[in-house]
């Protein structure tokens, strides 16, 4: 079921299947900011990432010496969330643990994500709730895809993306699906990055952060649309578009938590950039993000 929540700027349509955003349109212009999920391009908008992020060693783990499997990204995208709060301008989905879950991922949690409009801001929180009776171990993020909107007279690579603060950043290479943390090298982020579908041939930018103000926006000079996402305290960004396949949108991923390291030796407890939330804690994360019309 689809739910919305709306004020005089901005209209957004939630899926309860995965708490996952369907569109974000301009009340003013009507313009189409969500990737409208072309299934022979990339089937999905803008997926929630949870137990992990990216992709395990062959997609699977250990834990206290026994091994699960876990697709890449994790479940929570592919499950129905329950509502637990709404009102016109504000939505709490809820998902708790199951057989079903525990069978993969052997923890209790409640995860709920809670969308917020503010004008033509619209936030996205995460919470994450242990329920359990030990840590629970988990990773989390998002996965919004955005349109680009060219035409006849706007090419993709007339678009870029800066981030501020203005400063170089550590970029985490892949090796197929895993980081090749080996190789990873400072990246002139203090710089324009102009967008184009090649930029995107050894699959996603991956860089870790620092600080707790980091934004990444998608700007044109030939318009004023663009796109501020504010990465709050993630550690981790990640910019992808699909290729060889390719069309006209970008995803912005803030991450608190990264796919495997190829040297990983796929113990769940020792998993490079997890967290760790003790017994009866939440953790408490999530990004904000401004939409801007073309005229």
């Amino acid at each position: 079921m689809d739910y919305t929540i709306k004020n005089s700027i901005l209209k957004v349509v939630i899926s309860g299947k995965g708490a996952e955003i369907q569109s974000v349109k301009s009340q003013h212009s009507g313009y189409e900011y969500i990737w409208q999920a072309d299934p022979t391009v990339w089937k999905r908008h803008a997926p929630i990432l949870f137990p992990i992020v990216g992709k395990l060693k062959n997609d699977e783990y250990t834990y206290r010496g026994q091994i699960y499997h876990l697709p890449q990204h994790g479940f929570a995208r592919d499950l129905d969330f329950e509502v637990e709060q709404h009102t016109a301008e504000s939505i709490t989905f809820l998902l708790r643990d199951n057989d079903a879950t525990r069978a993969v991922y052997p923890f209790k949690f409640e995860l709920r994500v809670n969308y917020n409009l503010l004008n033509n801001l619209l936030e996205e929180n995460f919470s994450v709730t242990n329920k359990s009776d030990d840590e629970l171990i988990f990773g989390i993020g998002g996965h919004p895809g955005f349109n680009v909107p060219t035409s006849s007279e706007i090419k993709k690579e007339d678009f870029y993306f800066s981030t501020k603060p203005s400063i170089a950043r550590v970029c985490i290479p892949l090796e197929g699906a895993y980081l090749d943390w080996s190789n990873r090298s400072l990246a002139s982020t203090n710089s324009l990055i102009t967008l184009s579908d090649h930029l995107f041939k050894n699959d996603a930018l991956i860089f870790q952060l620092s600080g707790h103000d980091n934004k990444v926006s998608l700007k044109t000079d030939t318009s004023d649309y663009h796109v501020n996402v504010w990465l709050r305290d993630a550690p981790f960004v990640g910019i992808w578009s699909q290729y060889p396949e390719t069309a006209d949108f970008v995803c912005i991923e803030p991450w608190w938590g990264i796919a495997d390291r190829t040297d990983t030796n796929q113990k769940l407890e020792e998993k490079f950039g997890m967290n760790h939330l003790p017994v009866g804690e939440t953790f408490n994360a999530g990004f904000s993000t401004a939409f801007h019309d073309q005229d």
